[in-house]
Parts: C-alpha cells; sequence; structure tokens
C-alpha cells in the first residue's frame, strides 16, 4: 500500500489501514471521511462563512437547542451533495438548525442517535470495509461479521443504557521509514471501531460547520491535493515567507481536558460526552503491558483525526481573524506571509497560543523560511517546495522521505529473488507507480527520470539472477534488456506519464 498522500507523520494511523493478520501496511483510512457537509451561504467566499450564527431557526423556538428526534426523517439540501445513504443521520430539521444555527450553539439528545440500528450498521459497513487487523479480543472483522446483527444490537442496548465500555488498545510495533528504528501503532478492537465510527457520524457535522476554510486535513470534500493547490496559490501571490510549524507528538500530546472542554462548548449530551471521553481514557495493551492515557486523542481511533482538528480549531481563527494565511493539513502546518516582519509576527502568535494550549513546537523543526533565497525549501504534504534561480519561481520537489516511501513499496515486489513472471512483477509495480504518480504528478520533471531508472535497474537485478549472474543490473544489461523491452512488457514509466499529462494541459 502506498501512503500517496506522503506526510511522513507517524500519529493518527487508523487500524482499518491494516489487513487482517498484516501490521506492516499503513496510510490513511478512507474511514475518516465524512458522512456531510452543511455549509451557509457564501462559504465559499472565506474561512468565517463556516461559523454558525447565534439566531435560531425558524420554528425552532424551544427554550434550549432542539433534541434529536429519533424517527424524522432524512433530508434537507447540502452544499457538497454526499451520497444518498450518508445522509441517514442528520434529519432535515437538524440540517436546518445547523445552517442557521441554534440557540446557544448547543446540541442535546445525540447519544439517541448514535445508539440507532441504522447508525450502527452504517458505521460497520464502513468498518467492514476498511478491512483492518484484529484487537485485544482477538476478533476479526470477518468473525464479527458472522453474528453482527446480534453484536449491532448488543452495542445498542450498552449505548443507550449508558454502560458501555471501550476495550483497550493493542499496540503493535512496526518498522519506521529510512531508519532501524520502529514506531508504535494503535488497533482497537473492531466493536470499539463500529462505535467510534457511529460517533462520528453523528457529531462531525456539528463541528465541519465551525471549522475554518484553511483547514483541509480528515474533512469531507477535501483533501491533500486542495490544500498543495492554495499553497501553490499563497506561494505564486507573493507570500514567500513561509513559517513551517512542528506540533512535537501533537495526536499524543493533546490535553483531555481542554480538549472535552472544546467539545462541550457544542455537546451538551451528558452521555454522548461521558461516551467520547471514555474513549480518551481507554486503555492501551503492548504486550502484556497494559497503562492509560493521560494525555492524547485514542490510539488508532477513527475519532481521532476529528478531535485533533476539533483542538487546533481555534487556531486556525486566530490566525484568520489576524489576516495570516495558514495552510493546515491535519497538524502539518505553513503559514505564509508577504514578508518577513508578518512571518515572525505569526510564528510568535503560535508560539503563545501553543504554550496556553498545553502544546510543544518542536525547537528545531518549527522555522521560518525566506522563499526569496535561492535554495531555500519547506516539506509540505510529501512535496518539497523549493526556490529555484533558473526558473525564478518555487518549484515542487519530492520529499527524499517520499522517494524512500515508493522505493520501500517497490522493493517488496522486486526482490531478486521473486518466482513471479516478469509479466506478475511488473503488473504489480505498476498498480503502486500509478497510484504514486497519481499524487506526485505535479513534481517537477527532473525528479522522475531517476526513479525509472531505478525501477529498470531492480527489474534488470531479476533478470541477472534468472540468467545465472550475480550482483545488481550492469552496462551491458542495458544493451540486453533496453528500456524498450520494458515498455513492451508494459512497464508504466513516470517520465513518459508526466510528458504526456503536460500536452493534455490546456
Amino acid at each position: 500500500m502506498v501512503d500517496v498522500c506522503g506526510t511522513g507523520k507517524d500519529d493518527g494511523v487508523n487500524a482499518g489501514d491494516l489487513r487482517a493478520g498484516d501490521v506492516r501496511a499503513t496510510g490513511q483510512s478512507a474511514g475518516v471521511r465524512a458522512a456531510i457537509v452543511v455549509l451557509k451561504p457564501g462559504n465559499a467566499g472565506g474561512a468565517k462563512g463556516g461559523r454558525i450564527a447565534n439566531s435560531s431557526s425558524e420554528g425552532l423556538g424551544e427554550e434550549r437547542p432542539p433534541e434529536v428526534p429519533e424517527g424524522d426523517k432524512q433530508g434537507g439540501e447540502a452544499r457538497r451533495q454526499p451520497p444518498k445513504a450518508e445522509r441517514r443521520v442528520w434529519s432535515e430539521k437538524m440540517l436546518a438548525a445547523l445552517a442557521a444555527g441554534v440557540k446557544g450553539n448547543k446540541w442535546f439528545s445525540l447519544i439517541d442517535k448514535v445508539g440507532r440500528m441504522d447508525t450502527l450498521e452504517r458505521a460497520w459497513e464502513k468498518v467492514q470495509s476498511n478491512a483492518g487487523a484484529s484487537g485485544v479480543d482477538r476478533i476479526t472483522v470477518e468473525y464479527f461479521d458472522k453474528g453482527s446483527q446480534k453484536r449491532l444490537l448488543a452495542l445498542k442496548e450498552q449505548i443507550m443504557e449508558g454502560s458501555y465500555q471501550p476495550q483497550a488498545v493493542k499496540r503493535v510495533w512496526i518498522p519506521k521509514l529510512g531508519s532501524a528504528e520502529k514506531r508504535p501503532l494503535g488497533i482497537p478492537t473492531v466493536r470499539d471501531r463500529v462505535v467510534q465510527t457511529a460517533i462520528r457520524e453523528v457529531i462531525e457535522p456539528i463541528f465541519e460547520h465551525q471549522f475554518a476554510e484553511q483547514s483541509y486535513g480528515f474533512r469531507p470534500g477535501r483533501g491533500c491535493k486542495d490544500a498543495l493547490r492554495r499553497v501553490d496559490e499563497l506561494l505564486k501571490s507573493g507570500h514567500l515567507h513561509v513559517v513551517d510549524i512542528d506540533i512535537k507528538g501533537y495526536f499524543d500530546s493533546i490535553p483531555q481536558p481542554h480538549l472535552m472542554e472544546l467539545v462541550g462548548e457544542h455537546i451538551a449530551d451528558g452521555r454522548m460526552l461521558k461516551l467520547i471521553e471514555a474513549f480518551l481514557k481507554q486503555g492501551v495493551m503492548d504486550g502484556m503491558e497494559y497503562w492509560e492515557p493521560e494525555e492524547g486523542t485514542p490510539q488508532g481511533g477513527v475519532i481521532s483525526p476529528l478531535l485533533a482538528n476539533i483542538y487546533l480549531n481555534p487556531l486556525d481563527w486566530l490566525l484568520s481573524e489576524a489576516g495570516m494565511e495558514m495552510v493546515r493539513y491535519a497538524d502539518d502546518i505553513v503559514v505564509l506571509c508577504h514578508n518577513p516582519h508578518a512571518a515572525e509576527q505569526a510564528l510568535e502568535l503560535v508560539r503563545r497560543w501553543s504554550e496556553g494550549a498545553g502544546l510543544e513546537l518542536h525547537p528545531l523543526k518549527t522555522k521560518v523560511v525566506s522563499m526569496e533565497e535561492d535554495g531555500n525549501y519547506f516539506d509540505f504534504l510529501g512535496y518539497r517546495f523549493k526556490q529555484s534561480r533558473k526558473h525564478q519561481r518555487v518549484r515542487r520537489y519530492l520529499r527524499p522521505k517520499s522517494v524512500k516511501k515508493l522505493k520501500e513499496n517497490l522493493k517488496q515486489y522486486t526482490r531478486r529473488n521473486n518466482g513471479n513472471s516478469l509479466e506478475v512483477i511488473i503488473a504489480k509495480a505498476n498498480t503502486i507507480l500509478k497510484g504514486w504518480f497519481g499524487y506526485f504528478q505535479h513534481v517537477s520533471a527532473t525528479a522522475l527520470p531517476g526513479l525509472d531508472r531505478w525501477v529498470r535497474g531492480r527489474l534488470r537485478s531479476i533478470l541477472r539472477k534468472r540468467n545465472g549472474l550475480e550482483g545488481r543490473g550492469r552496462g551491458i544489461d542495458h544493451h540486453k534488456w533496453p528500456n524498450r523491452y520494458f515498455k513492451d512488457l508494459g512497464l508504466f514509466n513516470l517520465e513518459e506519464a508526466r510528458e504526456k499529462l503536460i500536452r493534455q494541459s490546456p
């Protein structure tokens, strides 16, 4: 599996990214993408358009914010229309209240929506589609499926009774890219992934309506490419002084009490708050060792990205209201400014906010970079943005970690002792190369020929071994198995794909 987003971040990995019995693959779970987005008219005009007004909607004149009726039918219009199946949790009345704002900006009686069978069934469908390894209870997705209706009914009863208790998260250790070290990966049980997904389905639209425009990570209808496109726009408009922000161990260091205060600003359902807090407090099992974290979001949790966005949302609005241009994807953050003085002001503003929020900026990785100077660069979402004097502009290159990640993914299919036919090997390599190019197609063309040569070199080494020769592909092998030989076998060529893309562009 290729992490085409290439952030290089070790945090927030979802257990849904692991196939059963395989703890090697990592990446972002499709499950973190959201159920529904409701935007106020005019939100496209700027970040402030996403905030909820304090006025109550017509016909919702209760003394407190409206409860969620159990039997309401789904309806309402969304700015970005999700699939119909995604629109079963929020009723027409709730959508109208989101658009107009509810009294006190707080929502009551949400737990009944989490405990509804249709919500749990939708959550289970998403967990099932993401597959993933088993947790501490050793119940796999396949085994859960055999009695899924009974299991979901049991979850419904526990949620509505307030007796549901999350199980410990299983911690496994996987190789860290480019290092002999390993990094931890949290795998919740299947039942916990179902309940977390149901929680997210219910509360995400409330907070999505509060989020600022410059936040792109783990939000419906947004992604890495949108964030990269915005960075390009700002650089081209003269925002050449970049504050590159790195928060040390962000997902593991979020102060839980403050996080719950932020969640409680818009959710007044005590049972819902108690359930969310239970996931924050759920234990971690590492072999025979068990402990309960006092900081951070649920390890490997489906709701972790949403909670992480909630915690950083005040920073988004602080910079927005200060007139500063931030682009944030989860905890990958850059602030782009017109001059060095504004950049230093932005850095100081972020530093003061972080101290008050109980977070620590990495002293070496957090810095101001002037993109007016030749050779200066900053990394963002797998790309390296670098000033090129030759081209008189900032260009996108490959972050070294992105290259290592691609090669690591290809190596497992191109070892010299591979027993598959060359056609099968190339077919597997093509799947990786095409997915990788789909994300990195806007990289500088100079980065691609070297990768094409590396792939062909791996294939020539396989052919050498099959011909009784030792070592890697050598000069004479280029005549025996020229580039054309691999092209005829259908090997995907990154450089040619880039040239074709340029020819087709208007």
